[in-house]
């Protein structure tokens, strides 16, 4: 079943079992999911439909690699293989990335905000600098 299938409470108590994945990976891109959801909210405010747009394709692509770290890692711990644990670099690698754009999104919508929604994309900044600085531990430690 793919995390975005599972209800919050759901995958909290997954994150919290004594099992190989889900784990910090899979926490950290869906960190970047809501990140990039606050920044839709935000982009709507600014009627920014381009920003709206990207906020939901990167929160789609979040959900995803979620469900890739968890599969890359569960992977590995079966295989030990080579290619397996590469895996286990990439999908934080990317990611990374992915959060790293929420950021700047997040940064680009919100200098065209002056409510309170404003705060919304401050907290999308901070969210995904975090779920990016995760990440690239993550393929650090895998490597």
């Amino acid at each position: 079943m793919s995390f975005s299938e599972l209800r919050v409470g759901e995958f909290l108590a997954a994150l919290g079992e004594r099992t190989p994945a889900p784990a910090s990976g899979s926490a950290a891109a869906l960190t970047g999911a809501f990140a990039a959801a606050l920044v839709e909210l935000a982009a709507r405010f600014a009627d920014d439909e381009a920003a709206i747009t990207r906020a939901k394709a990167l929160s789609t692509r979040l959900t995803r690699l979620a469900d890739e770290d968890a599969a890359a890692y569960t992977a590995f711990m079966e295989t030990r293989s080579e290619e397996a644990r590469r895996r286990t670099i990439a999908v934080p690698e990317e990611i990374a990335a992915n959060a790293d754009e929420v950021e700047q999104l997040a940064r680009k919508v919100g200098a065209q905000l002056r409510s309170s929604v404003s705060g919304d994309a401050e907290a999308a900044a901070e969210l995904a600098r975090a779920a990016a600085r995760v990440a690239r531990r993550l393929a650090e430690l895998n490597a």
